[in-house]
């Protein structure tokens, strides 16, 4: 154990120190060597390239009881399944689940439109895919993690996780790291290479774009050319690419409206029983320039006999929506 560490155990400790007897001196030369060897640590953290600073990633448990160091960026972080499971998700260690079955479905006519397989004629940017939803909380992000998990068990294909909901990011949170610098860092600065700012999973295939640090300017930021040009880049960079994107509510922000222009086809996700019908039709409104767009019907009520999927999540279906001619 380092010294800092045992400076931290000290300083985490509920009840005060034991006070030396009157007698005998401080223990200055102890204090001073953890004071120093903590200011000679923050010292040499600040001096580093922030692309090789440590950031923290919380405890494997649901519950954030302290945070662990890894590296983002070039080095591969490590994403608990075990959390994953717990929550629900998707994961590449259990191959037959219901909920896994339950998204193969939903990606099979995504790659389809994305890549032509099966006979099914392949969309223009159908390899750039948008998950949104009209307000907060329908599962718009477990929906996007259950769909880069399960697309980066295929075979042919590699998956970019782009986390676009600037104001509220939540990927980080479901796997487990946190990052420094993302999406909002490349399109404010152009020279800072993609390969500093991508996080890359010990999931095979699967790598995250977070979404960087706030901008006070970030809707601003995404309808820019930069933005334009990134996603065109990042979509023709890698042939068997898939990139998915975890976008904000449709009717809680305008960034989505401007994400879904640059996107081949879009996952609507729609909670059971809650969404409201105006909400709903309000939202698709604003995607009409995208001709695909599926519908998936979140947390669906259990049925009896059925297992609980964790946080109560469900998938109730998959389909086109068709839009008014």
């Amino acid at each position: 154990m380092s010294i800092i560490e045992r400076a931290a155990g000290k300083l985490g400790r509920s009840e005060p120190p034991a006070m030396p007897p009157a007698s005998a001196p401080a223990p200055d030369d102890e204090v001073s060597l953890i004071e120093k060897s903590i200011r000679q640590a923050e010292a040499s953290f600040e001096r580093r390239p922030v692309g090789e600073r440590p950031v923290a990633m919380p405890s494997p448990a649901l519950e954030d009881d302290g945070p662990a160091t890894v590296i983002a960026g070039s080095q591969q972080v490590h994403v608990d399944l075990a959390r994953l499971r717990a929550m629900g998700c998707v994961t590449p260690d259990v191959a037959r689940s219901k909920i896994a079955e339950e998204y193969r479905l939903i990606k099979r006519t995504l790659l389809g439109n994305a890549f032509g397989h099966g006979g099914v004629s392949r969309v223009e940017d159908g390899n750039l895919i948008m998950v949104a939803s009209s307000l907060p909380s329908e599962g718009k992000t477990f929906t996007a993690i259950n769909l880069a998990i399960s697309m980066a068990m295929e075979l042919e294909h590699t998956v970019l996780l782009v986390d676009a909901d600037v104001a509220k990011s939540a990927v980080p949170r479901y796997l487990g790291l946190e990052a420094e610098r993302g999406l909002l860092d490349i399109l404010r600065d152009p020279d800072l290479p993609l390969s500093d700012v991508l996080v890359k999973t010990d999931i095979e295939k699967l790598t995250i774009l977070p979404s960087g640090r706030g901008f006070a300017h970030a809707t601003e930021l995404l309808a820019s050319s930069a933005m334009r040009t990134f996603v065109r880049d990042i979509a023709s960079r890698y042939p068997d690419r898939v990139i998915i994107f975890d976008t904000p509510p449709i009717l809680a922000t305008s960034e989505a409206t401007v994400l879904a222009s640059y996107m081949g086809q879009i996952v609507f996700v729609v909670e059971a029983e809650r969404t409201p019908q105006e909400a709903i039709k309000d939202a698709l409104s604003h995607l009409e320039n995208c001709p695909h767009v599926g519908l998936v019907l979140n947390k669906v009520p259990q049925r009896s006999g059925q297992s609980d999927y964790g946080y109560g999540y469900g998938y109730g279906g998959y389909g086109e929506y068709a839009k008014k001619q």
